[in-house]
């Protein structure tokens, strides 16, 4: 069994070294223009994923408070509240300007994902205080 798992790794570790110099090759000939692109969505994704992590983090106090307080309702309007912050983040950084179905799938994924990291994480921070 241990000869398996050492084949596995191997084999997975030859594919992941495979994909990183497709990758690097694909990037070393892609157009400038198609560089910015990609860096300049990269970036903002980058951003809004730094602010749904944090913003929780950030607001301790007010979750504490919230939680304190013992209603369900409240907790519930905090999460939304986040999650509609986000959302609107996500809009403004893309100008508002969401074409195609693929992109609002993945907008409406992520958004989802923010709601229920926000869920998680405000539970967890309340049961810390």
């Amino acid at each position: 069994m241990d000869f398996l798992k050492t084949i596995g790794s191997k084999l997975v570790g030859a594919a992941a070294m495979l994909a990183v110099i497709i990758a690097a090759v694909g990037w070393w000939q892609m157009e400038p223009a198609a560089c910015d692109k990609l860096l300049g969505g990269a970036g903002r994704i980058l951003a809004w994923l730094g602010v749904v992590v944090v913003l929780p983090f950030a607001t301790f106090a007010l979750i504490g408070r919230v939680a304190r307080m013992g209603s369900n309702l409240a907790g519930g309007v905090l999460v939304a509240t986040f999650t509609l912050l986000e959302l609107l983040l996500l809009l403004w950084l893309w100008d508002g300007s969401i074409h195609g179905r693929t992109a609002w799938t993945f907008l409406a994924v992520g958004v989802l994902l923010a709601g229920v990291y926000n869920v998680l994480l405000c539970d967890w921070i309340a049961s810390k205080l």
